[in-house]
């Protein structure tokens, strides 16, 4: 599997390439989380949400569909005891409706081929009144084009199955019925977007 094998140096982009992206992303999903929070994170890669959820929460479950990527986040938050990690799919989760407080789904959505069935996971397993956040990679361009540097991800295996510009992300959402979220645009090299949502 493509994240497995790239598992090793995806902290690289994170920290290093798109560095200014990820610091302020981290900052903004942890202010949205509160001390009693039972918080389910979704497609966790290398633990770099995780590590910022985790000390602002009750209890964190952090999945992924790359063992590679989980090895690498139980790694990185081994000093926190209320974090449990698990293998999961996004489109098919494990876990009762009305679960978690908070569903966080961060990067993952722009991957996906059904994301509007991941959605609707994510939204069941939420509890009613609950919050969805869902960061996005944006492509810079104003057209739904595939950018040079999304075209270089897809070549290396990283299949890119929609190029949201910000309005597209915010109608994606709209959509699906969401017309009260609240979006933040986070700006760098690789540019993301934020979504909070309420549990319909």
């Amino acid at each position: 599997m493509f994240w497995d094998h790239v598992a090793g140096v995806y902290d690289i982009f994170a920290n290093v390439i798109n560095a200014k992206v990820h610091r302020e992303l981290c900052e903004k999903v942890a202010a949205f989380i509160a001390a009693d929070d039972e918080v389910l994170e979704c497609a966790c890669g290398t633990g770099m949400l995780s590590a910022h959820i985790a000390p602002e929460c009750k209890s964190l479950v952090a999945t992924d569909f790359s063992s590679g990527m989980l090895k690498r986040a139980r790694a990185k938050c081994r000093k926190y005891a209320n974090v449990e990690f698990k293998l999961a799919n996004i489109s098919a989760l494990d876990f009762a409706d009305n679960t978690f407080d908070v569903v966080v789904a961060g990067n993952v959505i722009h991957l996906l081929d059904e994301p509007e069935a991941a959605l609707c996971e994510l939204d069941r397993v939420c509890k009613a009144g609950g919050k969805l956040i869902i960061p996005t990679y944006m492509n810079k361009r104003a057209h739904d084009d595939t950018s040079g540097f999304i075209k270089a991800l897809g070549k290396a295996g990283a299949d890119f199955k929609k190029q949201f510009t910000f309005s597209s992300y915010k109608r994606f959402f709209a959509d699906a019925g969401y017309t009260d979220a609240v979006y933040t645009m986070i700006e760098g090299r690789v540019p993301c977007a934020l979504a909070v949502l309420r549990k319909r």
